[in-house]
């Protein structure tokens, strides 16, 4: 840690990139980094946040830094995430498991997670197996996504046990071919296409890489990277979660906590009736915050009280 560094404190107690990046720990097990950072006008270092390949560097230094990654990479145009949010929310649902297991966080490898659009990043199950040993089922409707994921599996060993992954071969589902009869997930994790079309999502991208600028552009650089698939789908977040929620009825006991990103707080109300509808035991929306971005996401089960008692998170 940098001793100089100031510690984000909406972040997550256990997130360990609570504290600004110590650059020169960064720079020196990921030597590439040191093309991309600067000082900026606070005589802060920092990166230039609205270029692709600096945030792809950061990523790259944070995980062989922080998370024992020997070497991870994602082609050109893919969704290159946040690593300290997407951290949080994976701390966030240990929390949640916690509550149901006697406030203690369930750990190894028997707990499993079922991450829904894995990306060709695979960030969710490098964090969760770091921080708690968890295993992981990733699937996506893409195949060079998944090939990706495969690439970085290998390049690290000590993924290859805990990590396995699943083409989704009819893109109009979610958990249908994903969850079989034998299945029994801890959790299921999604970070879900927010946008209703391309256009949507190439105007949200224009306002963010304005405000990173502080420039006018209609013709922005993505610094997140993402595909199609990734950054919309029709009928935008709401559908595409709306459709998670009707799936997941048909899986009511094998798997304690369904749990999905909801970027637009507004979807909350609607998403509650459609959850309420269903029959859901328990729900809960668990709020989070990365510096001023507020974010969220929603939690549901089916399982009765007595039910949640009785779930064995360990074999």
């Amino acid at each position: 840690m940098n001793k100089n560094s100031t510690e984000k404190t909406t972040l997550h107690p256990r997130n360990i990139n609570r504290f600004s990046y110590d650059f020169k720990k960064l720079i020196s097990s990921s030597p590439n980094l040191e093309h991309y950072v600067f000082t900026n006008e606070h005589k802060i270092e920092s990166i230039d946040f609205a270029n692709p390949d600096a945030v792809k560097a950061l990523n790259k230094a944070l995980l062989v830094s922080y998370y024992d990654i020997i070497n991870w990479d994602i082609p050109k145009n893919y969704l290159c995430p946040p690593i300290p949010g997407r951290a949080d929310y994976i701390h966030n649902i240990a929390d949640l498991l916690a509550q149901c297991n006697n406030g203690i966080i369930p750990e190894g490898e028997e707990v499993i997670g079922l991450d829904i659009g894995i990306g060709a990043n695979c960030i969710y199950p490098i964090i969760g197996n770091h921080a708690y040993n968890w295993s992981f089922v990733g699937t996506d409707i893409d195949e060079n996504a998944i090939q990706n994921c495969k690439k970085i599996i290998t390049e690290n060993p000590k993924l290859i046990d805990f990590i396995s992954l699943q083409l989704q071969a009819e893109p109009r589902y979610i958990f249908k071919n994903i969850i079989l009869p034998e299945d029994k997930f801890a959790f299921t994790i999604c970070n879900p296409p927010f946008h209703s079309s391309q256009d949507e999502a190439l105007k949200a991208t224009t306002r963010k890489i304005n405000n990173l600028e502080n420039t006018r552009t209609k013709n922005p650089v993505l610094n997140f990277g993402g595909q199609n698939k990734e950054l919309w789908c029709e009928g935008g977040e709401f559908a595409f979660i709306t459709q998670m929620i009707y799936e997941s009825v048909k899986y009511p006991l094998q798997c304690f906590w369904f749990t999905t990103l909801v970027s637009k707080k507004d979807n909350l109300k609607s998403l509650y009736k459609t959850l309420n509808k269903v029959g859901a035991a328990t729900i809960k929306t668990i709020e989070m915050a990365q510096g001023q971005k507020n974010s969220r996401f929603i939690a549901w089960t089916f399982l009765s009280e007595k039910q949640q008692k009785e779930w064995k998170f360990m074999i």
